[in-house]
């Protein structure tokens, strides 16, 4: 799988920026994609060393629409720890 499809996109929310200040950050990732793929795809697309790789599945809640009731996308998330060596990670480009 390529690098690119596995990771989807980062998480920035209140709470994953305050991890970002312990060199730890969050991406949603593809549900497929195990611990190993993730490391390798993190390393390879932001050049840095991946020290440690936490996943956590997600399960879609429930919504209703008038009568309707259906459910969201379950999704995978990946809280990935930087080495200490490493360099940090800019999503903002600045």
């Amino acid at each position: 799988m390529d690098p690119r499809d596995l990771i989807k996109r980062p998480v920035i929310t209140e709470r994953s920026s305050d991890l970002m200040e312990q060199n730890k950050y969050v991406f949603e990732v593809d549900r497929r994609g195990n611990k190993t793929e993730i490391r390798q795809a993190i390393e390879k697309i932001f050049d840095v060393k991946v020290a440690k790789v936490n996943t956590i599945r997600v399960p879609g809640k429930l919504k209703r629409v008038g009568k309707n009731v259906g459910r969201t996308s379950e999704r995978k998330k990946a809280v990935v720890t930087l080495a200490e060596d490493s360099k940090p990670i800019d999503f903002f480009g600045a």
